[in-house]
């Protein structure tokens, strides 16, 4: 019998959806609250819903909400039928044991998942006995980040359902007093004006959202099925030239540091751009764009230098020059004309740049060291402890260098660890519509130098988080939180020493009526200490190695479990009423789990090699081929990583990827893969395909002919395309037909995914099917979703959400969003010619070893070898001819066409095609 699912609709602060139509009749959201309290700039967000369950049975309700990925969520409970069940914070190591357990078993266990750009969501469920009612509180903390001058909340709404008593209730406290409040976003209209009620009185500022029903169904984002949108509220405090705004207690102090009406130091700034084949398409065309922007914000007092690479370094000037107008323009014309080609060379692109700043230096100015890149080095020096070595040595603490990882190819914690033994930071550009702008934002944020070798000293404090920074910029903010010795006001003296232009400057109380000890807490300081605390020592944990190491990972733990902060060290147990699956919930370090919009992530095999078929010498290629590849380029090795599906949002950046494209042609029609047979593509276009016959007669490397098969003429091909990290082109490889891949075969989930090609259709598949038991199906096609268990078949032709065993599937109107435990599939719908197929997308990939199929491969490692007059790529010292064509990626809702380097489906897998297809759907 099919069990009924609910799902909570949420909203939350930065970002709180749902994601599925609700049944009124099944459920009521009788009353949902959010309210945040932000006392200097330090969030505390509570999330409340509840829900009613109006049916004559029980019904599970999934809680799921998105949280900041900087916040750190310290409560979270329920409440049913007067019983509370309350989430415990646990060292990771302990909790694990339950997580397994309960994957091992095919039940549902929770994680805390990193979903895009800044957001992490959080989700659970819990069952509900008929005509009773629960209650979900969520509360967690961040410590707001200044940048361009003003601190954000994000609100998203995204109810599906109008919700009779829904309140948004924000209240900030500033000291300093507030300079000006304003709310923002796509709420922020006409229709829903007298809903936002802003209140501003000094020091304090209210701000509440309370739409009405009718409202929430009649603004320009609103529907019947409630609202969607969200309320930006932008806020800054009172600056001054002085010590700033400084919170004590007698046990903890906080001091906000941020002076303003302060001169520019003139910069000497260093831009090094990636240009490596895999920077082509969009990537390299938004990051001229930004550079043009950025180049024309210079100041004419700045002195300036760009750095253009992939195997090799191309230089505009080979030193600094001045920002004059005709220097600027000239840069701007070498600029426009970056283009992308070979490999990547990060470690003497940057000590490059660190020589051109070291060569120039200038009393009184600041320097800057700007990397962009997408990729892993494949050229030059590739051992990533070298690099930071040899980068380290050259900089030599003179500078910060900020790396931009653009993508989810890019090696992050590469970079991050690179940046922070510099003094720097690390930012990822996300691939989206928007990434000149991301990146011209970040310039922005450090553009104009204030204080250089600014110091945090702090007489009679003690336990202090970090207080050397190497640079303050205007807009931005310094935060130094720490405990006060022997408890002793009295004792304890700020002052913070700093360089402005050519001048020291000395900031203390004996200058400055900014400091203030307020109405803040003394528990809430020591959160805050503890907040920053935590995060220091987990950027920390990546630069330092041995006892250190060990050491600062305890304190981190001590901490995380001291204060009830889930962190990347910590775990949630979430605890639920008798007879229920324990969940525990982690949180995800950057660039560990997909998010919403990746693609078919796969996981290539570093297996043996097993060589293309061999076409005879009569036997013409079914295409020309393509362009050779870009003049120049040379043998560089092409480590894969974890990629992904070309995103536009960032999604992690933990799995390699495979993507599945319409090919260019019609080619004949072939049976099957499971009846012997094979298919290739070595040309622009499919070849004809046909039963494997050996060929003893020819001595060469590939061994066997592919006979044509001509019995049909109708079948379409689907074009596989494989963008391994730190590639100058995807791989692609077509395959023909409606032949039915195996996705996936989870054995201790008793759970596997197949999907069959769909032949009239130049997409993806026509149909996929989740089988859990032997009895248990559900078959997912574009008109609808059928579920058959046992005797049993149920149709589902629209929005519904459906539960089979562990496995909960979602239909939207172009999407089904399936879960299983810890594997989360989201399936397309897309539309070519009037035609639909659908377009797997893995959101979260299983952690159990065990795991087989398509989706489960893992990494590969080719090496590109460019010859005269075609290109080859080497795969486990196998040479195979490849051509350059396209492919459309259909991961994203307007697929754009990506150039690729064409190859056999048996080359591009290293294996046969036949381990990866199934007899019966």
């Amino acid at each position: 019998m099919e069990r009924a699912v609910g799902r909570i609709a949420l909203f939350g602060l930065l970002l709180a959806l749902v994601t599925t139509l609700p049944n009124k009749d099944d459920w009521d959201i009788y009353s949902f609250h959010i309210n945040s309290t932000v006392t200097s700039r330090y969030a505390t967000t509570v999330i409340t819903s509840r829900v009613a369950n109006r049916m004559d049975e029980s019904k599970e309700i999934e809680f799921q909400v998105r949280i900041p990925k900087n916040a750190f969520i310290s409560k979270f409970k329920m409440l049913i039928d007067g019983q509370e069940y309350d989430g415990v914070v646990k060292p990771k190591e302990q909790a694990q044991q339950q997580y397994t357990e309960a994957v091992s078993r095919g039940q549902s266990a929770g994680i805390v998942s990193s979903v895009g750009r800044t957001l992490e969501e959080f989700k659970t469920s819990v069952t509900v006995a008929a005509h009773k009612k629960v209650t979900f509180e969520l509360t967690y903390e961040e410590l707001l980040k200044r940048r361009h001058g003003k601190y954000e909340l994000q609100i998203h709404a995204r109810p599906m359902q109008p919700v009779k008593d829904f309140k948004v209730d924000v209240y900030i406290n500033e000291e300093a007093g507030i300079n000006f409040i304003e709310v923002k976003g796509g709420l922020s209209t006409k229709a829903l004006a007298n809903a936002i009620t802003k209140t501003h009185a000094d020091k304090q500022a209210w701000v509440y959202f309370y739409p009405t029903e009718d409202q929430q169904k009649a603004c320009d984002s609103c529907s019947d099925q409630g609202m969607n949108g969200d309320l930006v509220i932008v806020y800054d405090v009172n600056r001054d030239t002085s010590l700033g705004d400084i919170k004590k207690s007698a046990g903890y102090f906080v001091h906000h540091f941020a002076p303003s009406n302060l001169p520019r130091i003139p910069k000497n700034v260093v831009f090094v751009i990636d240009q490596s084949g895999s920077m082509s398409g969009r990537k390299i065309v938004q990051t001229r764009m930004a550079l043009i922007h950025i180049l024309s914000d210079l100041a004419e007092d700045d002195f300036f230098g760009l750095i253009t690479f992939d195997s090799q370094l191309f230089h505009w000037k080979r030193e600094l020059v001045q920002a004059t107008g005709a220097n600027l323009e000239s840069a701007r014309t070498f600029a426009r004309n970056i283009r992308d080609r070979g490999a990547t060379d990060i470690n003497g692109a940057v000590l490059e740049g660190a020589r051109m700043l070291n060569a120039h230096p200038r009393e009184g100015s600041a320097s800057i060291l700007i990397l962009l890149t997408d990729g892993d080095p494949t050229a030059g020096v590739t051992n990533l402890e070298q690099i930071q070595s040899n980068v380290r040595g050259a900089i030599k603490g003179k500078f910060p260098l900020y790396c931009l990882g653009f993508g989810f190819d890019v090696n992050f914690e590469f970079l991050e660890k690179m940046s922070l033994q510099n003094d720097g930071v690390a930012r990822r550009i996300y691939e989206d519509s928007d990434a000149n702008l991301q990146l011209k934002g970040f310039y922005e944020e450090v553009a104009t130098p204030l204080l250089t070798d600014v110091t945090m000293i702090y007489i009679g404090g003690t336990n202090l988080t970090q207080t050397n920074f190497s640079q303050y910029y205007n807009g931005s903010e310094i935060v130094v939180a720490g405990q006060i010795t022997d408890n002793n006001i009295e004792t304890f003296t700020p002052q913070v020493v700093a360089i402005s232009s050519n001048n020291r400057m000395v900031f203390s109380e004996t200058n400055t009526t900014g400091v203030s000890t307020g109405t803040m807490t003394d528990h809430h300081m020591q959160r805050v200490w503890a907040y920053l605390t935590v995060k220091q020592l987990l950027e920390k944990e990546l630069l330092v190695s041995g006892p250190e190491k060990k050491s600062v990972t305890e304190e981190a733990l001590r901490l995380s479990l001291k204060y009830n902060f889930v962190t990347p060290l910590t775990s949630m147990v979430v605890t639920k009423p008798l007879g229920e699956t324990t969940e525990v919930l982690h949180k995800p370090k950057e660039g560990e789990t997909p998010p919403v919009e990746s693609g078919l992530a796969l996981n290539l095999p570093p297996r043996q090699y097993s060589p293309p078929m061999h076409y005879p010498a009569n036997r013409g290629r079914a295409g020309q081929p393509g362009p050779a590849g870009v003049p120049g380029k040379k043998r560089r090795p092409m480590k894969s990583g974890r990629g992904h599906f070309f995103s536009d949002v960032g999604y992690g950046g933990t799995l390699h990827s495979l993507l599945l494209n319409a090919g260019r042609g019609s080619a004949p029609k072939v049976k099957d893969v499971y009846e012997d047979y094979a298919m290739y593509d070595i040309g622009s276009l499919p070849i004809p395909v046909g039963p494997i016959v050996p060929d003893h007669t020819n001595q060469a490397p590939f061994p066997a002919t592919i006979v044509p098969d001509h019995t049909n003429q109708a079948s379409l091909t689907h074009r596989f395309l494989i963008k391994p990290e730190n590639q100058s082109l995807p791989l692609c490889f077509d395959v023909t037909g409606n032949v039915r891949l195996k996705l996936l075969h989870h054995p201790n989930r008793e759970l596997s995914v197949n999907g069959r090609l769909d032949s009239n259709v130049r997409g993806g598949f026509k149909k996929i099917v989740i089988h859990l038991k032997t009895d248990q199906h559900i078959e997912l096609e574009t008109t609808g979703i059928t579920v058959r268990e046992g005797q049993t078949e149920t149709s589902h032709t629209g929005q519904d959400l459906i539960t089979v065993g562990s496995v909960t599937v979602i239909k939207r109107d172009k999407e089904i969003d399936v879960t299983a435990g810890d594997t989360r599939l989201l399936i397309l719908i897309h539309k070519i010619a009037n035609k639909e197929f659908l377009w797997p997308v893995l959101r979260q990939q299983p952690s159990d070893p065990s795991v087989t199929g398509i989706l489960a491969l893992k990494p590969a490692v080719y090496e590109e070898v460019q010859q005269t007059p075609s290109t080859k790529l080497q795969i486990n010292n196998q040479e195979i001819d490849v051509t350059r064509s396209t492919a459309d990626d259909y991961s994203v809702v307007s697929p754009p066409t990506l150039n690729c380097w064409l190859m056999s489906a048996e080359s591009a897998l290293q294996g046969s095609l036949d381990d990866f297809t199934v007899t019966k759907l």
